[in-house]
């Protein structure tokens, strides 16, 4: 059972990937979340929810968010460690400006706020294999919109 952690700026090819590469694993991601006010619950504490009912039931789980912090993948590399999940990283590689190009590309709800990218850009710190993954890649985009990934 795997707890597949993406980690990425906003347009960096994660969900892209993750469809690709990952088509029969559990999708968490707080984007498919709705606003829930009534409720109380943060879109992180459901998102851990999420995770743990998936992984209690034997499912593998992708999750597909940013996850551009130190605190926040080390409560995604946790809630593994609990269920005894192989913990895997994928890194996506990309510069801000890449980013805010690809996310030109975009359209409707999945266009993202210059603003948004940028807050996120400030926030990131690269994934390391001490953070406690099993497995830790590194994703750039290859020819023809295809991905070449290599262990860190």
């Amino acid at each position: 059972m795997d707890l597949v952690i993406l980690v990425g700026l906003q347009a960096s090819g994660k969900s892209t990937f993750r469809m690709a590469e990952y088509p029969k694993h559990s999708v968490v991601s707080k984007d498919l979340m709705g606003r829930d006010r009534k409720s109380g619950i943060s879109k992180s504490a459901r998102q851990a929810q999420l995770i743990r009912e998936d992984l209690s039931a034997g499912r593998s789980v992708v999750v597909d968010n940013t996850n551009v912090t130190l605190e926040e993948r080390a409560e995604l590399i946790q809630i593994g460690r609990e269920y005894s999940a192989w913990v895997v990283g994928y890194h996506f590689r990309c510069s801000t400006q890449q980013s805010l190009d690809r996310n030109s590309w975009r359209s409707g709800k999945a266009l993202i706020p210059r603003v948004g990218i940028l807050a996120k850009a400030k926030l990131f710190v690269a994934p390391t294999l001490a953070e406690g993954f099993d497995e830790l890649y590194e994703v750039v985009w290859g020819p023809e919109k295809t991905f070449l990934k290599a262990s860190v």
